[in-house]
């Protein structure tokens, strides 16, 4: 018969790296709650509608790489990102009421069919930060200062963040038009996906990846279009005040007037932070502000703005980390007696196994130097005097105790 393998795009994590994963989900939640965010989890799938509304029909996600499936005539969609999901969760248990900001934060799996590649899988995990109720530009460096503080509690202190500001719905439109002016010439020398975007969404032109495309864009008066200043009094006072609280801080950033984000949900400040860890600059947490997205998805007019960050590229730039041993093996050929004493232990609080296949000694002793710190021998005279012998595996030296006070350093 057959053997059934995993799924193109999906991987399982083994034992082994459970460790590393158990790291990055502690540290989000020791930092983040050091800011007041509450974790949320939302369901894995939601009505189709919630991400065409929420993430944009224009967008690739929508248009190419989500999981729908139809259950009794309703269309459902495999989440391929959470913010639209922990926005609906807002609206819906009524968190608009509670005193703001409103700080949530998520992990979990997310589902996108894509092209497989290092580091990019079609399950994948992300874990974010959604931050609702606050307009001014203190939440936008929060929450960078949230990214940047758990992206260097995993070890990653070679960061590079980059921002932009797209603007309010009125200016971004007025920029829109100038480029699409410029760009209008070479319409027909663009991608299929970039003729697409330049009547629904123009600014997602920026974030082509195509050589051909890049190429046009890099064309002395578009660029003169792209650097120039399109952003209103008021948005480019919000950015001004943003630099200067991460200067606060002790952020460093740098302008990216090409950074749009991919997702059609943003405006005003958007950024990106790469970390140089292991030789390669890697991208490894997008976001930005989304003060219409709870609006268009039913709710009250409420500013906000958060990040995501995808777990698997993180893993893969963060050292590994190993299990920590048991405290104690037992090593004992009365399995019964073994049974009672490993129990006893747990009680206390000290983690122990015994050898379940009542081996030879030898073996169970040579068991427990690879995963344990002590070994606690129950032998014959151990189990006659009530004692046990407790053997250092490390410098194999042993005392006897009392079993009612066994305790380890």
């Amino acid at each position: 018969m057959a053997i059934i393998k995993i799924q193109k795009g999906t991987k399982d994590i083994l034992p082994e790296e459970m460790p590393l994963w158990h790291f990055m989900e502690e540290k989000a939640n020791e930092i983040f709650t050091k800011y007041g965010a509450k974790e949320i989890r939302t369901p894995i799938f939601e009505a189709t509608e919630l991400f065409a509304r929420g993430v944009g029909d224009t967008t690739d996600i929508v248009n190419k790489e989500m999981y729908t499936f139809e259950k009794s005539k309703r269309s459902l969609t495999l989440r391929p990102e959470n913010t639209a999901g922990v926005v609906r969760s807002f609206i819906e248990n009524g968190m608009h009421r509670l005193s703001a900001p409103v700080k949530l934060w998520y992990k979990g799996p997310m589902f996108r069919y894509e092209r497989p590649q290092a580091g990019r899988q079609r399950q994948f995990h992300q874990v974010g930060i959604e931050v609702f109720g606050i307009k001014q530009a203190t939440a936008d460096a929060e929450v960078i200062s949230m990214a940047v503080n758990y992206l260097k509690a995993l070890g990653l202190d070679d960061l590079t963040v980059e921002l932009n500001s797209l603007g309010c719905p009125k200016c971004r439109e007025e920029f829109k038009t100038k480029l699409k002016n410029v760009i209008r010439p070479y319409l027909s020398q663009l991608c299929d996906d970039c003729r697409t975007r330049f009547d629904k969404n123009p600014l997602r032109l920026l974030d082509c990846k195509s050589p051909e495309c890049q190429e046009i864009y890099a064309k002395p008066e578009i660029q003169a279009v792209i650097q120039g200043d399109f952003i209103c009094e008021e948005c480019a006072e919000h950015f001004e005040e943003l630099k200067s609280y991460l200067e606060i801080l002790g952020i460093k950033y740098t302008r990216n007037k090409l950074l749009v984000r991919g997702l059609d949900y943003y405006n005003r400040t958007v950024f990106e932070i790469k970390s140089n860890n292991l030789g390669s600059q890697n991208a490894v947490c997008g976001g930005g502000r989304y003060d219409s997205l709870v609006k268009n998805l039913g709710g009250e007019d409420t500013p906000a703005i958060g990040f995501a960050m995808g777990m698997e590229r993180l893993a893969s730039l963060i050292a590994k980390k190993e299990y920590e041993r048991l405290q104690a093996y037992i090593v004992s050929n009365d399995t019964k007696e073994a049974v009672k004493l490993a129990e006893e232990l747990r009680m206390k609080g000290i983690t122990c196994e015994f050898d379940l296949a009542n081996k030879k000694f030898v073996k169970q002793l040579e068991k427990a130097s690879k995963i344990a710190k002590y070994a606690v021998i129950l032998g014959e005279d151990e189990i006659n005097s009530g004692e046990v012998t407790i053997k250092n595996l490390d410098t194999a030296e042993q005392i006897k105790v009392s079993r009612a006070n066994i305790i380890f350093n």
